[in-house]
C-alpha cells in the first residue's frame, strides 16, 4: 500500500508539472526546435563560431541558456556537410503551486550538450569560395543526424533540472527550394529517448520519439541579411513512469521569426524568437534569444 501510495503521489505531481519540467530541461524543447537554412550550401573549409542567449519562458518558469557553437562546411563525398557542436549552459527559477503547495524549482549549471552532422545529397556541390561566387542554387535535399550527450547538470532529487540525464538521437531529412530571393524549406525529424533511471529518487522514466516537420519562408536581401518565417508542428512523446503512462501524447504547433543580418563579411547577428500556436497538452512557451556570428577559413 505504501509504494502504491507513492507512486499515485508521484502520478499526480508529473501530471501537473511534467510537461513544464520536459518542457524547461530542452528534451521537449529540442523536437521543438526550429532551424531556418538547416539544409543550404556553403564554401567547404568555412567555419563558424557564435555565441548566443535565449530566454524561455513558460508560466512562472523561465529558462535562461548561453551558448557556444562550433560548425565546419566539409566536403561530403561531393556534396556539402557540416559538423555542428553546441556547449549550453543554463539557469532555470520558477515558481508553480500543486493545490496549497508551492513548488520552487531554482537549478544551474552546463546543459547537454549536442553534436550534429548534416549531409546534402542534392543539389549543394563541395565548392571552394572562388567556386561558390557562381553557384545558384535550385533543390537542396539533404539528410542529418543529432546527439544529445548527457552531461549536463542533473539532481535526481528535482522534478526540473537544466540537464536530462539520457541521451537522445534525432535523425532527419530536409529539403530546400529556391525561387528568386526567396528560400521555401521544409524537414522532418524523429527524437529518441533513452531512459532515465534516476528521475525522482530512482524511478525510470522512458518517452516514446516524438515526430516532428517544420517550414520556413526565408526571404534574401541584396545585402545577404535574410528574414524567415517559420513553424513546426509535433506529436507524439507519451512518457511513462516505472512503465506507467503518465499524462498524453503530445501534439504541438509553434510559429516564429528569424532575421540574419551581416555587419561584415566575417561577422553577422541573429534575432530569433517564437512562441507556441496550439498545445493539446498545454505544453507551449515562449523564446527570444540573439546570438552573434563570426566565420573564417575557406579563403576568406
Amino acid at each position: 500500500m505504501r509504494l502504491f501510495l507513492k507512486y499515485k503521489t508521484l502520478s499526480f505531481y508529473l501530471q501537473r508539472f511534467f510537461v513544464c519540467a520536459l518542457l524547461l530541461t530542452g528534451v521537449t524543447a529540442q523536437a521543438q526546435e526550429i532551424e531556418a537554412r538547416a539544409y543550404s550550401n556553403a564554401p567547404i573549409g568555412i567555419n563558424f563560431a557564435s555565441l548566443s542567449i535565449g530566454q524561455a519562458s513558460s508560466g512562472n518558469y523561465k529558462l535562461t541558456t548561453e551558448a557556444a557553437s562550433y560548425t565546419r562546411i566539409i566536403d561530403a563525398w561531393g556534396q556539402s556537410g557540416k559538423i555542428s557542436l553546441v556547449l549550453p549552459y543554463a539557469e532555470l527559477t520558477g515558481t508553480g503551486r500543486l493545490g496549497a503547495q508551492t513548488i520552487n524549482a531554482s537549478s544551474e549549471g552546463l546543459s547537454d550538450p549536442l553534436i550534429k552532422a548534416s549531409v546534402n545529397l542534392y543539389g549543394a556541390p563541395a565548392l571552394t569560395l572562388d567556386q561558390f561566387k557562381s553557384y545558384q542554387q535550385d533543390l537542396i535535399i539533404g539528410a542529418s543526424l543529432a546527439a544529445s550527450i548527457p552531461w549536463g547538470h542533473y539532481n535526481s532529487q528535482q522534478m526540473i533540472n537544466v540537464g536530462a540525464n539520457r541521451w537522445f538521437i534525432q535523425p532527419g531529412l530536409g529539403a530546400s527550394q529556391a525561387l528568386g530571393p526567396w528560400r521555401f524549406e521544409l524537414a522532418g525529424a524523429a527524437t529518441i529517448y533513452t531512459n532515465n533511471n534516476s528521475f525522482l529518487g530512482g524511478n525510470t522514466l522512458t518517452q516514446n520519439p516524438i515526430y516532428s516537420t517544420q517550414t520556413h519562408a526565408i526571404y534574401y536581401f541584396p545585402n545577404t541579411a535574410w528574414l524567415s518565417a517559420d513553424a513546426t508542428y509535433y506529436f507524439g512523446g507519451q512518457s511513462f513512469l516505472n512503465g506507467n503512462p503518465v499524462g498524453g501524447p503530445q501534439e504541438n504547433w509553434r510559429l516564429g521569426a528569424t532575421f540574419s543580418y551581416p555587419i561584415n563579411p566575417r561577422n553577422s547577428i541573429r534575432i530569433y524568437s517564437s512562441t507556441g500556436a496550439y498545445s493539446r497538452t498545454n505544453n507551449s512557451y515562449d523564446l527570444i534569444g540573439i546570438s552573434w556570428q563570426f566565420r573564417w577559413g575557406g579563403g576568406i
